[in-house]
């Protein structure tokens, strides 16, 4: 291992703040339970929707309603973490003093029916524990009566009730979730950030094969590893952005040769010589595979390349700056951000990441080729071919043992496609076979997911293609979305008679934020593990589930507002929200709920949980407005500030979706 920390120092010198020391994993003696959407881990493709828990047995009997005391309590923090787990830490005093003996995880779930906001559901559970042990308590309604009379003194809480067998409801106080509303106003969205267990997560997402464009299967890969990853910063977590490029390998060779052979002077001419990367890798491998002396000749280029000529190295560095600028066009358009690591940087670690494997007992020989075999699994890992030579497995093992080791990762997280489980499936079982990784079953750190993705299909259901059967180009569906927004957004205008209220660059800066944002959210929007259809006519819609909707929504709150020749920011300061309409408070509750909601997110890297959360807020907005005069009215202080929270929140949203908010449309 010595020589491995080595290697590890010398080949880091320009990441030294990546490898600086990690700090403690959060560790909480009693665990927040979230409902998942879809189980963590390796991804089985679905079309199936996870619905919230909901309320159990709100109409049962031994029903009792206890008003929390409000004498000698202390102010609960407004911004610490969400309101779950707010919540969770006052169940946990309660349980600890209930049932002192019993160790036990708070379960606070979102309450939808009319008997309270929240839900404490432990009482059963513990009565299955604890029954026929000499227990003072005779029945599970019992124990959610002391849970919900053991609650400590809270401004959050306005009251409770227990229903049926010890489902304790929890009513929020309107003072309180109106406090929070405003504290949010003054402070910012950031004091809603969610408290996530971690504090270093590497996200490796994207990920192009040098000299190959990028086309429509990297988008999803692209676009929700982005998400994931601003729901991760936004959560106060350090993320390593990583494109983990295909930079090195045979194809390489292939590519050097033919460029040797067809431009002598290469170096001369430049980029000039490749023109068209597509192009150039099409004509290369037409001859690599009609040419069997040529073909000789490319594999020793990849043996000159990889043994460090520099003439080799100077060819293999042109092509990858050809293909990174091509990519940082479509990353630029996305608005992504990426630090390249691809495979080439981890290539120096893999000896001694399979000498240590070896060491260990794990790789053995199996037809000419070191193998890893994994329980549960028909065929191999294969770490080292029978030519010798290196595969993703190793490369992936490297790249892990330097993301555990000098990154101090707590959380690695891989975005492809579902096609790709069974690899990390075997992959992640050799490091825990190694002792890298705990066991899943204890829940500790470091841990790392698979965050798999379904196909994009066409309309005839097939994978997405153009007519000539070639994968679609991401930089030509970019422009073309793009495009269709600006001669909706030309035509609305026209229409309605306020093309003359538009300047030509607020036209171009719109058509993008809508065109790119609403391929974005038309692929976010959809439980990653499914495949879905791709249509400009569905995602530029203005009706229903759509980005181009969202916008709509946003820019009418922003129009009310400014329609109201009221200054907000001295609003916020000097006013005060109140929530004594039913729809008042329907809209303040969902507000709140949008901490928990990116912690749902983020705890079971599902995006979409984000974009159902947006679409549902500006529905709930939209009754609010309705049923509720906003500008000369006697509450249009309250109720303005309520449209700005409510702003404010969708464009913290749109945000973590990589979205362009729009203020007017």
């Amino acid at each position: 291992m010595r020589a491995l920390a080595a290697a590890a120092a010398a080949a880091t010198a320009t990441a030294t703040a990546a490898a600086a020391a990690a700090p403690s994993p959060v560790r909480f003696p009693l665990r927040l339970v979230v409902t998942p959407r879809a189980s963590l881990g390796h991804c089985r493709a679905s079309s199936a929707r996870s619905p919230r828990r909901a309320c159990y047995a709100t109409t049962m009997g031994d029903e009792t309603s206890t008003s929390v005391a409000t004498q000698s309590q202390e102010p609960a923090a407004v911004g610490a973490g969400s309101v779950k787990q707010q919540l969770s830490k006052l169940v946990i005093a309660s349980l600890r003093t209930t049932v002192p003996e019993v160790e036990v995880e708070p379960m606070v779930e979102v309450c939808t029916a009319k008997f309270g906001d929240y839900q404490c559901n432990n009482a059963m559970g513990l009565w299955s524990r604890i029954k026929g042990s000499g227990t003072s308590f005779k029945n599970p309604n019992a124990i959610g009566q002391a849970i919900a009379k053991n609650l400590p003194p809270s401004d959050i809480i306005e009251s409770t009730s227990v229903a049926g067998p010890g489902f304790v409801n929890i009513v929020l106080s309107n003072s309180w979730v109106a406090k929070r509303i405003q504290d949010m106003l003054v402070n910012g969205i950031k004091t809603w950030a969610p408290i996530l267990p971690v504090k270093r997560a590497v996200l490796d997402f994207s990920s192009p094969n040098i000299a190959k464009e990028m086309h429509v299967g990297h988008l999803r890969s692209t676009i929700i590893g982005d998400t994931l990853a601003r729901m991760f910063e936004f959560s106060n977590v350090e993320v390593l952005r990583r494109n983990h490029v295909g930079d090195w390998g045979t194809q390489f060779g292939m590519l050097i040769q033919y460029l040797f052979e067809k431009f002598p002077n290469w170096e001369e001419i430049g980029s000039q010589a490749i023109g068209d990367l597509q192009t150039f890798y099409k004509a290369s491998k037409n001859r690599f595979d009609g040419d069997p002396e040529f073909k000789d000749r490319a594999q020793q280029a990849v043996v000159r390349l990889q043994g460090g000529e520099e003439r080799y190295r100077a060819a293999w560095n042109k092509i990858c700056e050809i293909s990174r600028n091509e990519f940082d066009m479509v990353y630029k358009l996305l608005n992504v951000k990426l630090e390249e690591k691809g495979e080439s940087f981890y290539n120096p670690f893999i000896p001694q990441v399979l000498e240590e494997l070896n060491n260990k007992g794990l790789i053995k020989e199996s037809e000419g080729a070191k193998v890893i075999f994994i329980e549960g699994h028909q065929i191999p890992l294969i770490v080292v071919k029978r030519d010798g030579g290196f595969n993703y497995a190793s490369t992936d093992l490297a790249a892990l043992w330097y993301r555990l080791n000098v990154e101090k990762a707590e959380w690695i997280i891989y975005v492809t496609d579902v096609g790709q489980q069974q690899h990390f499936d075997m992959f992640f079982n050799a490091a825990r076979m190694a002792g890298w990784l705990p066991d899943p079953k204890e829940k500790k750190f470091p841990k790392t997911n698979h965050v798999g993705f379904g196909l994009v299909l066409g309309s005839d259901g097939k994978r997405f293609r153009t007519r000539s059967t070639e994968v679609v180009r991401l930089i030509e569906l970019l422009d073309e979305a793009k495009s269709r927004s600006k001669s909706e957004l030309l035509q609305r205008l026209t229409e309605n008679g306020k093309i003359v209220d538009w300047t030509e660059e607020e036209l171009e800066k719109t058509s993008e934020a809508v065109g790119y944002g609403a391929v974005k959210y038309a692929d976010l929007k959809n439980n990653r593990l499914t495949n879905y259809t791709f249509s400009f006519e569905q995602m530029l819609s203005d009706k229903g589930n759509t980005a181009v909707y969202l916008q709509y929504a946003h820019a009418r709150i922003c129009s009310i507002i400014r329609k109201s020749n009221k200054d907000v920011e001295e609003l916020k300061m000097s006013g005060a929200i109140s929530l004594d309409h039913p729809d008042e408070r329907v809209l303040g509750l969902y507000l709140i709920r949008f901490a928990e909601v990116v912690e749902e997110a983020c705890t079971n890297l599902l995006p979409n949980v984000l974009c159902e959360y947006l679409y549902n807020l500006s529905e709930m907005f939209t009754r609010f407005y309705t049923n509720c005069q906003v500008v000369g009215s006697p509450e249009e202080t309250s109720r303005l500030l309520l449209c700005q929270a409510t702003a404010v929140v969708m464009r913290q949203c749109f945000e973590l979706l990589g979205i362009t908010p729009v203020y007017k449309l």
